[in-house]
């Protein structure tokens, strides 16, 4: 017969950390000195699997998270002001792009196929942005990024005159959100916000077209040695293919997209299979993919991402630590 513990602790095991907490805080039989750590470890868990990133690293109502845990999460964080330290996801994507393969990961065992393809959707509109990380030394950070994209010949963010030819392949949101992110810095902390929610992303996907698609490079791309250039633009071109495949393309028939249908483990299966095949046609794709163990649950989407990002992306285990305090602290 089981017992409310081992009912708690299978909960825990699955991630089910909303409704671990749920039981909890209704009287759930825990002992009262360990209520409080087991429900901020579930507010803490949930939020991570929910990528509310946003607020990744802040103190739970439900009681103290351990400070290891918290640092570990704000590796992730989007800073929600112009000066916030550390910068978080803003320095380097690549804490994030690891989190968010463990997230991948849990959804596809927990049959979250909604959330995986929105988790899938993320990861699709900044990989640019992870491709140009090595470049710019940083992840795209406003306060940082014009000294790499700005002056004589460049066309980043510049507003295209009337009447004028069309030189940049920008679109006019894209152009739109590269003039703000040379600006926003400066502004106050609820338009700095707005243009993460809102224009950042945007910028991602310009900076993969300067690299994967322009067809007439502006100093953004000629500034860069011949070397160094042509890896970046392999990379973003990989980046652009991945976004625009198949799999990202899933997210359209989920209710978190334009649809209502979700799709199956099958489908989405059938997607990643259709999407590594078009990757694979680039020689860095190919690469990636050949070099699959097979052990992940999309194979190949780790050796992807390393690939773009020019390092070695390994599924994070902020997590499964979180599942291990909660169950160890149960026992």
């Amino acid at each position: 017969m089981e017992t409310a513990q081992d009912v708690l602790t299978a909960l825990a095991r699955r991630y089910a950390f909303g409704d671990l907490e749920a039981l909890i805080t209704q009287g759930t039989v825990v002992p009262d000195h360990h209520a409080g750590t087991v429900a901020a470890l579930c507010a803490f868990g949930q939020r991570v699997l929910d990528l509310d990133a946003e607020d990744f690293g802040m103190p739970e109502a439900t009681g103290e998270v351990p400070r290891d845990l918290l640092d570990r999460a704000r590796a992730s964080r989007m800073p929600q002001a112009p000066r916030e330290r550390p910068r978080g996801a803003l320095a380097s994507l690549r804490p994030a792009y690891s989190l968010l393969l463990e997230v991948i990961a849990i959804r596809w065992h927990r049959r979250d196929m909604a959330a995986l393809v929105a988790a899938v959707h993320i990861a699709g509109e900044y990989l640019p942005m992870l491709a140009w990380e090595p470049v710019l030394g940083h992840a795209g950070d406003p306060a940082r990024i014009g000294d790499s994209v700005t002056g004589d010949g460049s066309r980043f963010g510049v507003p295209v005159e009337p009447g004028s030819a069309r030189m940049c392949d920008h679109t006019r949101p894209e152009r739109s959100a590269c003039e703000r992110t040379l600006r926003v810095a400066g502004e106050p902390a609820p338009g700095w916000r707005a243009y993460l929610d809102r224009q950042h992303s945007q910028v991602a996907s310009a900076l993969g077209d300067c690299a994967a698609r322009c067809r007439t490079p502006c100093t953004v791309m000629t500034r860069l040695d011949g070397p160094v250039r042509a890896d970046l633009t392999d990379r973003c071109k990989l980046a652009v293919d991945f976004t625009d495949g198949a799999l990202v393309k899933l997210r359209h028939a989920a209710p978190v997209g334009h649809g209502f249908g979700v799709p199956s483990p099958e489908e989405v299966r059938t997607a990643w299979a259709r999407a590594r095949k078009s990757l694979s046609r680039h020689a860095l794709g190919h690469k990636a993919m050949a070099g699959a163990d097979g052990s992940y649950p999309l194979p190949g989407l780790p050796e992807l991402f390393s690939a773009i990002a020019a390092a070695e992306l390994r599924p994070d285990t902020l997590l499964r630590d979180v599942t291990t305090r909660i169950t160890a602290t149960l026992a």
